[in-house]
């Protein structure tokens, strides 16, 4: 089947290369990275533009370095990323991106047993240079909790 190209052009304000910046509270588990830890992220169409690549790199021993590969759902109004990182953590987020709202969800089993869901919220600046997200993780049916904020800053 292939992809909805409306679907995907509607990702084209994610294209280019982002200076990330990550910040944890002080009591987080990931506290042993520091707050402020910065990286790259590079959003680009691959196979003949049936999907988008995500590459992150993080200069930190804390943080791994990973790929995404983002393609349009079967409704052809939402996306699947799939994730894969250095650490050998391979995961299916549900994707959203709506009205520069962009979501990410992990609520179900996947390649892993799901210890814990997370969720990443992000909103574009009115001007498409900045999203402003941030990270939040549920054990159970427990309430939400804040794991990291996370600044994305266009380079080009």
């Amino acid at each position: 089947m292939q992809n909805d190209h409306t679907a995907l052009e509607r990702l084209a304000v994610f294209l280019g290369e982002w200076r990330m910046e990550a910040s944890f509270p002080s009591a987080a588990p990931a506290a042993s990275v520091a707050s402020g830890v910065s990286g790259r992220a590079v959003f680009r169409r691959v196979l003949d533009g049936q999907f988008l690549a995500l590459e992150i790199e993080i200069p930190h021993p804390d943080a791994p370095d990973s790929w995404a590969i983002i393609g349009v759902a079967a409704n052809g109004q939402t996306y699947t990323q799939h994730y894969f990182d250095t650490r050998g953590v391979a995961r299916v987020y549900a994707m959203t991106f709506r009205d520069g709202l962009w979501t990410l969800l992990r609520e179900a089993p996947d390649f892993t047993p799901l210890d814990f869901a997370q969720r990443f919220t992000g909103r574009f600046s009115d001007d498409g240079r900045t999203i402003v997200g941030r990270w939040e993780q549920r054990t159970g049916g427990a309430t939400w909790q804040h794991d990291f904020d996370l600044t994305y800053t266009r380079v080009s």
